[in-house]
Parts: structure tokens; C-alpha cells; sequence
């Protein structure tokens, strides 16, 4: 008996210890990251001189836009020189989107093809467009979610990094407050900007690759052909910058330019985290092994450095398994157990309270006031039957947000 009850305790201490350290190895990674970003020296690539940008084509996707199409495209329109060109693509739309865009004097062309449906074969289609076109292909292509608003000279920056340094550049991509926000919203808004504004930050400052986040990205036009766009996940764009990688063009990116897009809120809200989480999680299983296959075979360490980052899983995810890691290794002391698995999940926690009120202090605190984060643990309840539908019924593939009737902010 004394023996099954000492094989029992060696058991749990094995899988715990094992817990811990795969618990402590995206916190480290998360820590560094955001150090980085807080106490790094800036890193953005020399800014662009006052020289006309290269010749640009740039695509706004849009499926059911009409709310808020107009609105983007009168923030894009003033950043064009007479060279370039903005195709719309309307894709599998039944409203007036094809429409209101042909109002403006851009080009607007229309995809019906319900079975292949999703922001990656609108995007194809639209290269497919440009390619077969008469007029001379362009230099970069920028890629614009059609409920954005653009800030000015954002064009200008990601189009001549694109075009100097031969690589895909992603914009700073954020979210605008909803009207009358709750915590909830207040608290997604943080996390969307630890995401796609701190961590991306930390990483230039490393001088590590990005992923791409989603709307505000350049590619020069002899990279972006050499990888197929075409795809109907939700984190198609992770899958294009993992593809460019591998390719040898990791994305870079550019603070200094920004996006503004719109945080959907309560069942909209639920289905569009479930959504972006879901595909995180997917990729983690599937392109993080590709990745370190790729690295040892091409022996690029910027290959390494992509698989590392692509480790950290969403954050509010991140600190679900530390609590749940923390209480069994508490447990297992009070049965006896080995006292390493808890030194390394107090370790794990440690680094996540100074990685988050870190960059609170630093990035978050205008936005969001430390009594509405302090409700984080709230926010969290509220994510775990999200994490927990990934196991039963995992949503990975594009569906339309179906979105208020509201104007796209002004930046």
C-alpha cells in the first residue's frame, strides 16, 4: 500500500513538474517580450525620407461592408499618389458594398463563389485581378480590412519599408473603443493592444519577426506572389506570415503606422474572440512543429525566433492553466509531493503579473483605468467555455461578425 501511495505521489510529481515547465516556457517568452517593449531601445527600421512612395495597389477585401465601407475608403483616398490604385473586392456581398465603393474613384470588382468564402480568397482573388490586369502589375501591395480607418502617412511608411527592405511590414492594427464600454470590452481592447501593439513592439526591439495581425500590411509584389492567399481560416493572415518566413521573407514591423478597427461587442464579441482564439490555438499545434522542422533545415535562427513567439497562447488562456497548474501543485504538497513544480508555477506567475501591470503602467493605463483591471479575473471566467468549446467543437473557419450599423472612428 505504502509503495502504490509512493508510486502514486513520483507519478503526479512527474506530470506536474512536466506541467510546470511547459507552463513556464511561454511565460518567459511573454516576460521578455514585453521588457523589451517597455525598457528596450527603439528599434523601428530608419524612417522613410519624404521620396514619393513605390507604386501601390491597394486592397480592401470587404463582405457585406456597406455600414462602414465609405468611411474607410475616405481615409485611404487622400494617402494615394496618382500612380496607384484601391481595388475593392467585394466578396459574396448582398448588400450595397459594391455600390457605395463605386462612388469613389477606385476600382471595384465583385467575387460570388459561396463555397470558397473567406477573407483569403477574396485576397486572391483580387492578386489574380491585378496580375491578369493590362496596366503594369505595382511595386507593393497594401492590404486593408474594409472597416478601418487608416491614419495619414500609414500608406506612405509600410509601402517604402516594404519596397526597401524586400520584406512583408505589418502596421500597429488596434481596436476602437465601442460606445459605452463594459469591463469586459475595456479589458479586450487591453488585450488586443498587448497582442498587436506591445509584444510586436518587444519584438522589433529583439530584432525577432512578427506575425501578421491582420489589416494594415504591405508586401512587395515579387514576394507576395511566390505564397497562395487563398484560405477561409480565421487566422489566415498567421498562416501567410509563417509561409513568407519560410520562404525567407519574415514580416517586420512599423510602429509608427496605424489602424483602427472596430471591437464587436457581446454575442458578436463571443463568436469573434472564439474565432481568433480557436485559430491561435489551432497554429500553435500545427505551424510551431513546421517552424522548428524549418529551422533545423534551413538553419535560420529568425525561424526559431517565430516558433518561440508563436508558443505564447492567448494570454487569458495563458493565465487559466497557470491557476489551474498552481492549484494541483499545491495539492500534491499537501499530499506529500515534490515542492519544484510550485517554485516554477509561482516562478510562471510572478513573470505574468510584472509582464501585465508592466505594460499597463506603460501602454494601457490612459485606456484602462486599475479599477477595470483589477476585474481581470472576471474577464477571465468569462473566456473559459471558450477555451473549453476548442475541445468539443473548435471554430477555425471565417464567418461574417455581423456588426451594428455605426461609423468607422475618426483617428
Amino acid at each position: 500500500m505504502l509503495m502504490s501511495q509512493d508510486l502514486f505521489l513520483a507519478c503526479l510529481a512527474t506530470i506536474l513538474l512536466l506541467c510546470a515547465v511547459v507552463l513556464l516556457i511561454p511565460s518567459v517568452v511573454f516576460f521578455i517580450e514585453c521588457v523589451a517593449a517597455i525598457f528596450g531601445q527603439p528599434a523601428d527600421v530608419a524612417e522613410s525620407d519624404f521620396r514619393e512612395h513605390p507604386k501601390l495597389a491597394v486592397l480592401v477585401p470587404a463582405h457585406n461592408e456597406a455600414s462602414c465601407i465609405r468611411a474607410t475608403l475616405e481615409t485611404l483616398i487622400p494617402q494615394l499618389q496618382v500612380s496607384d490604385r484601391l481595388i475593392v473586392v467585394a466578396d459574396n456581398c448582398n448588400d450595397d458594398t459594391a455600390a457605395i465603393a463605386s462612388t469613389f474613384d477606385v476600382t471595384v470588382i465583385e467575387r460570388h463563389d459561396l463555397d470558397h468564402r473567406g477573407k483569403g480568397y477574396a485576397l486572391d482573388y483580387g492578386l489574380k485581378f491585378i496580375e491578369t490586369d493590362e496596366i503594369e502589375p505595382p511595386e507593393v501591395v497594401v492590404v486593408v480590412d474594409a472597416d478601418c480607418a487608416v491614419e495619414p502617412g500609414t500608406l506612405h511608411r509600410i509601402a517604402r519599408l516594404a519596397d526597401d527592405l524586400g520584406h512583408p511590414v505589418q502596421a500597429t492594427y488596434l481596436m476602437e473603443q465601442p460606445e459605452n464600454p463594459g469591463p469586459n470590452d475595456l479589458i479586450s481592447m487591453f488585450a488586443i493592444k498587448i497582442k498587436n501593439q506591445v509584444r510586436l513592439t518587444g519584438l522589433s526591439r529583439l530584432n525577432w519577426p512578427c506575425l501578421l495581425t491582420g489589416s494594415g500590411m504591405a508586401f512587395p509584389w515579387s514576394v507576395v506572389r511566390k505564397v497562395s492567399l487563398a484560405g477561409d481560416k480565421t487566422t489566415d493572415d498567421m498562416q501567410l506570415a509563417i509561409d513568407l518566413a519560410i520562404a525567407g521573407y519574415p514580416p517586420i514591423y512599423c510602429s509608427k503606422a496605424k489602424v483602427l478597427g472596430r471591437l464587436m461587442k457581446d454575442g458578436a464579441a463571443k463568436s469573434q474572440r472564439a474565432r481568433w482564439e480557436h485559430g491561435h490555438l489551432e497554429m500553435i499545434l500545427t505551424q510551431v512543429p513546421r517552424l522548428l522542422k524549418e529551422f533545423v533545415r534551413q538553419g535560420r535562427y529568425n525561424l526559431l525566433a517565430m516558433a518561440i513567439d508563436l508558443i505564447v497562447p492567448p494570454l487569458s488562456l495563458l493565465v487559466i492553466l497557470w491557476a489551474v497548474v498552481l492549484a494541483l501543485a499545491s495539492l500534491a504538497i499537501a499530499l506529500g509531493g515534490s515542492l519544484i513544480p510550485l517554485i516554477l508555477v509561482a516562478i510562471a506567475g510572478f513573470l505574468l503579473s510584472l509582464s501585465i501591470f508592466g505594460t499597463w503602467a506603460k501602454f494601457g493605463r490612459s485606456d484602462l483605468p486599475l479599477v477595470k483591471l483589477l476585474t481581470v479575473a472576471l474577464y477571465i471566467l468569462w473566456k473559459i467555455p471558450l477555451y473549453l468549446r476548442f475541445l468539443i467543437q473548435p471554430q477555425n473557419r471565417w464567418v461574417r461578425t455581423e456588426r451594428d450599423a455605426v461609423d468607422t472612428p475618426e483617428l
